[in-house]
């Protein structure tokens, strides 16, 4: 029987194998027939026939054998060095031909995420490899990749480690959710430096994870998004973000409010631009974060404010009342 077919290495000895070893290192020999069932401590040089009688088995000093294995060990290791070696050496220069290409396709600078478990799977990864910030922009209070109100729990824990981490979060929403106690509710949960600011109007979903990793929406259903790690396309979206922040109004953790100027509120400015440039109600609407309904009713403060008896004269009466020319904040 051979030490394969027994089943085991030396560095495994079994059993009936380390017994037997045993006995004959104390017994100073063992009998042939007392080694049929372990062919283990022949294969491995541990017992040897005896010169005067080959019918006994004699015990190989067990430093001896230990040496010895040790050196076949350490001249297999040697081979598979060398192979090792040839086998680098033959595909070195094929390397050579594909880097250029592989190289750029490495790491992708764009990459399409599907589904919502695969956009939050990635960029929660993103964030347990972020040491420095996080800049997101969330219209409407939501999120690319919508999560349940389960997984909420989880992104509030991965936004937290970020700040227990030194980093710093700054999140731009649009005005309309200032009235939303489940977004407050949700920065004051988070302990470290945490900022949210709102706009009238602000861009699609976006999140940087320290300004070299970005996520945008790809499809208006959500269910697609982009990994973007293009460095000049991510410093684009880190500047619109600065340039949106410094417009914007502050949230939290100090709520500004800004007066009515002339009678006409903030909401009430940025819905007259809009209905200048000819929006629709329905558009008005879906770029300001609200409902048509509530729209309207702003809609008809305006006209009431400047004494407007049609639309076509509450356009005219926009441009003539230089309402334009003052920024809108939120009342």
């Amino acid at each position: 029987m051979t030490t394969e077919a027994h089943g085991h290495g030396a560095e495994e000895l079994c059993e009936a194998g380390a017994e037997l070893y045993a006995r004959a290192l104390r017994e100073g020999r063992v009998h042939s027939e007392d080694a049929g069932g372990t062919p283990c401590l022949i294969d491995f040089g541990l017992l040897h026939p005896g010169v005067e009688d080959v019918r006994w088995l004699e015990p190989t000093a067990p430093a001896a054998a230990l040496h010895r294995l040790l050196r076949a060990s350490a001249d297999r290791i040697a081979d598979e060095r060398r192979r090792e070696a040839r086998l680098a050496a033959a595909f070195e220069p094929l390397m050579r031909i594909d880097s250029p290409r592989t190289a750029a396709t490495a790491v992708p600078a764009i990459r399409v995420l599907s589904g919502s478990k695969r956009i939050n799977q990635a960029i929660d990864e993103a964030m347990s490899e972020a040491a420095q910030e996080l800049l997101c922009v969330q219209p409407h209070a939501g999120h690319i990749g919508q999560r349940a109100e389960s997984s909420e729990v989880v992104a509030l824990v991965r936004d937290q480690a970020l700040l227990d981490r030194g980093g710093r979060i700054r999140a731009l929403y649009q005005h309309t959710t200032r009235h939303l106690p489940s977004v407050l509710a949700r920065y004051e949960q988070l302990r470290g430096d945490a900022e949210a600011r709102t706009l009238d109007e602000v861009t699609d979903r976006l999140i940087l994870v320290d300004r070299t990793v970005a996520f945008i929406p790809a499809d208006k259903q959500a269910a697609l998004a982009l990994e973007v790690r293009h460095p000049a396309l991510v410093g684009y979206f880190v500047n619109t973000f600065e340039r949106l922040w410094r417009l914007a109004t502050p949230m939290y953790p100090e709520v500004a409010h800004r007066p009515s100027i002339n009678g006409i509120t903030p909401r009430q400015h940025a819905i007259a631009v809009l209905l200048v440039e000819g929006h629709t109600d329905n558009v008005i609407a879906e770029r300001l974060g609200m409902n048509v309904r509530t729209t309207r009713v702003h809609i008809a403060k305006l006209a009431a404010t400047l004494g407007s008896e049609s639309r076509a004269q509450l356009g005219y009466l926009i441009g003539q009342s230089g309402i334009l020319e003052q920024p809108g904040q939120e009342r």
